[in-house]
């Protein structure tokens, strides 16, 4: 049996594709965990502080004690779960849409909603759907940055839309 060169070309185009397909879904689905995380974690101490009184002080006792016991693990310095507890103020309702979202896939994206019809709530709710698709710098930067929610929505947009074209 002879491989024809033209189409073993044409078959290796397609498993390079797929390959690189399947390394994309693969990253994106490990950031979506890691901001899935870094919500949860903000959570989880806010509600610390709240019911038992925790003040401040906790943050830096944390982040040494994660350091000393996971010292190959980094991303948990003082001023990251700062930004932690404010991403989970930002976006409260993560928690609960994080299993609608890794069940969609993208399909929430494929609805276009007139901006006459969004109001801050629904936009909170649709920039909740769309953080998990940026890494975390991207997040704390345009939640620094941007303190409007209908701004704030509109980059996070672009900034994914984007990202696909290339």
């Amino acid at each position: 049996m002879k491989i024809v060169k033209r189409e073993y070309q044409k078959f290796l185009v397609q498993i390079k594709s797929r390959i690189q397909t399947s390394q994309t879904k693969a990253v994106l689905s490990v950031n979506a965990e890691l901001i899935y995380l870094y919500w949860d974690i903000g959570q989880m101490i806010e509600k610390r502080q709240k019911n038992e009184g925790w003040g401040a002080g906790v943050i830096p006792n944390l982040s040494k004690d994660i350091h000393n016991e996971m010292p190959e693990i980094k991303g948990f310095s003082k001023r990251n779960l700062k930004r932690m507890i404010r991403f989970f103020r930002e976006y409260p309702n993560l928690g609960a849409i994080m299993p609608r979202l890794v069940a969609q896939k993208d399909n929430f994206e494929k609805v276009p909603q007139p901006v006459a019809q969004l109001n801050e709530s629904n936009i909170s709710f649709k920039l909740q759907q769309l953080v998990t698709k940026l890494p975390w710098g991207h997040n704390i930067l345009l939640i620094e940055k941007a303190k409007n929610l209908f701004i704030r929505l509109w980059y996070v947009q672009k900034t994914i839309e984007i990202g696909r074209a290339h």
